[in-house]
């Protein structure tokens, strides 16, 4: 089997996105209102703790649903947005981060796990969560159609030839990403203990973009947001291009994975 990369170590890329906070907050899918209504039935109360909270997408939502929400976000671009709509959010990496003794009834992660160390998040949620309470982890899995995909990669790899990122593969490995993603985190619960089996949730929807909300996810995507202006203009308006020769509009499959696994009674350390 293909070795897991260890994603979390792409500092450059994880400390990216704040570059334009309003950009990636309406540029970013909300998560299904399924996901977020089963959590919060799975949790034993509506304390919720949202780790790499971001602009605060997941954790307006969880606020919608009734939950006291507390962010960590270590970017403070990112952090200051957040707050501006109203959520708490402290700035650190979840691995550095102090709970001052706070404990919680789930803790959540959207879209953002990945950049997190998934022995050392796993360890620390478990000391963080109560008894019964829920880590909830999840991902939207982007599936655009070939064509567009085959385009837009193609601007990419001409303007960014030696970059790791192929967009122009991405509608060919949606399950392979979910998969990695997925994998790693249950992974990383297991070898951490302090939780039950994981297990996985998968929600399927769909999502119709115009020419230039396409243009906005991509220009807030992680292939993206690292590259000096002049190369991310390029690749912007190559993809608007492509685009346009191709009706403006954007149909995309849209995949929503989760792994959720709840806290056990009480860790080794707690019962020695």
């Amino acid at each position: 089997m293909t070795p897991v990369p260890a994603i979390h170590q792409y500092r450059q890329v994880a400390e990216s996105f704040g570059v334009d906070p309003g950009l990636y907050d309406r540029a970013r899918p909300s998560y299904p209102d399924a996901l977020v209504a089963r959590i919060v039935a799975a949790s034993p109360g509506l304390d919720v703790l949202d780790v790499g909270c971001g602009t605060g997408i997941a954790a307006r939502q969880f606020r919608a649903a009734g939950c006291r929400v507390l962010g960590v976000e270590p970017d403070a671009r990112m952090a200051d947005f957040a707050r501006r709509t109203g959520i708490e959010v402290e700035v650190a990496t979840f691995e550095a981060w102090d709970s001052a003794g706070r404990t919680f009834d789930a803790v959540v992660a959207g879209q953002s796990w990945h950049w997190v160390d998934p022995v050392a998040g796993a360890a620390q949620a478990a000391r963080v969560l109560r008894p019964g309470g829920r880590l909830a982890l999840f991902w939207h899995v982007f599936e655009p159609p070939r064509d567009v995909a085959e385009a837009v990669g193609a601007v990419y790899r001409r303007v960014v030839p030696d970059s790791p990122f192929n967009l122009g593969a991405r509608s060919q490995q949606t399950d392979r990403t979910a998969e990695l993603f997925t994998t790693r985190a249950a992974d990383g619960m297991r070898e951490a203990g302090g939780f039950g089996e994981p297990e996985q949730w998968r929600f399927d929807w769909e999502r119709c973009y115009t020419r230039d909300e396409w243009l906005d996810q991509l220009a807030s995507s992680g292939a993206i947001t690292p590259l000096p202006p002049d190369k991310r203009a390029e690749v912007l308006a190559g993809s608007g291009a492509a685009l346009d020769a191709m009706g403006g509009r954007v149909t995309v499959s849209m995949v929503t994975v989760a792994i959720v696994a709840a806290r056990a009674g009480a860790l080794p350390s707690e019962s020695a």
